[in-house]
Protein backbone atom coordinates (compact mmCIF):
# COMPACT_ATOMS: atom_id res chain seq x y z
CA UNK A 1 0.00 0.00 0.00
CA UNK A 2 0.90 3.51 -0.76
CA UNK A 3 0.46 7.44 -0.31
CA UNK A 4 -0.07 9.83 -2.80
CA UNK A 5 0.81 12.60 -0.68
CA UNK A 6 -0.91 15.95 -2.95
CA UNK A 7 -0.40 19.35 -2.02
CA UNK A 8 -3.87 21.14 -2.75
CA UNK A 9 -4.68 24.74 -2.86
CA UNK A 10 -7.91 26.84 -3.44
CA UNK A 11 -8.38 28.84 -6.63
CA UNK A 12 -10.11 31.19 -5.39
CA UNK A 13 -7.19 32.07 -2.41
CA UNK A 14 -4.28 30.40 -3.89
CA UNK A 15 -2.19 30.99 -0.74
CA UNK A 16 -5.10 28.49 1.16
CA UNK A 17 -3.43 25.39 0.85
CA UNK A 18 -3.54 22.20 2.33
CA UNK A 19 -2.17 18.16 2.23
CA UNK A 20 -4.76 15.46 1.17
CA UNK A 21 -3.50 11.77 1.31
CA UNK A 22 -4.94 8.98 -1.57
CA UNK A 23 -4.09 5.97 -0.49
CA UNK A 24 -3.13 3.40 -3.68
CA UNK A 25 -4.27 -0.31 -2.51
CA UNK A 26 -3.46 -2.17 -5.64
CA UNK A 27 -1.54 -0.31 -7.77
CA UNK A 28 1.83 -1.49 -6.37
CA UNK A 29 4.14 -1.71 -3.40
CA UNK A 30 6.84 1.06 -5.06
CA UNK A 31 7.73 4.59 -5.22
CA UNK A 32 8.33 3.82 -8.74
CA UNK A 33 4.64 2.64 -9.40
CA UNK A 34 3.26 4.77 -7.16
CA UNK A 35 4.75 7.73 -9.32
CA UNK A 36 3.70 5.77 -12.47
CA UNK A 37 -0.16 5.69 -11.51
CA UNK A 38 0.23 9.21 -9.76
CA UNK A 39 -0.84 11.58 -12.72
CA UNK A 40 -3.79 9.95 -13.78
CA UNK A 41 -5.16 9.63 -10.27
CA UNK A 42 -4.10 13.36 -9.64
CA UNK A 43 -6.13 14.01 -12.94
CA UNK A 44 -9.37 12.47 -11.90
CA UNK A 45 -8.87 14.08 -8.38
CA UNK A 46 -8.76 17.75 -9.87
CA UNK A 47 -11.95 16.83 -11.95
CA UNK A 48 -13.98 16.07 -9.26
CA UNK A 49 -12.80 18.72 -6.91
CA UNK A 50 -13.34 22.11 -8.97
CA UNK A 51 -12.42 25.26 -7.40
CA UNK A 52 -9.27 23.34 -5.94
CA UNK A 53 -5.79 22.56 -7.96
CA UNK A 54 -2.44 20.50 -6.94
CA UNK A 55 0.93 22.45 -6.57
CA UNK A 56 2.74 19.33 -6.01
CA UNK A 57 2.84 16.02 -5.23
CA UNK A 58 4.88 13.11 -3.93
CA UNK A 59 4.54 9.22 -2.90
CA UNK A 60 5.10 7.77 -0.04
CA UNK A 61 4.69 4.70 2.85
CA UNK A 62 1.35 5.34 4.91
CA UNK A 63 2.43 6.46 7.78
CA UNK A 64 5.62 8.37 6.97
CA UNK A 65 3.25 11.20 5.06
CA UNK A 66 4.44 14.11 6.78
CA UNK A 67 8.10 12.98 6.71
CA UNK A 68 11.09 14.89 4.23
CA UNK A 69 11.50 11.83 1.88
Amino acid sequence: MMALVLTVCASAQPSLCEERNLVFVDQGQSLAECAMYAPPTIADWVDRHPGRFVTKWRCSYPGQEGSDL
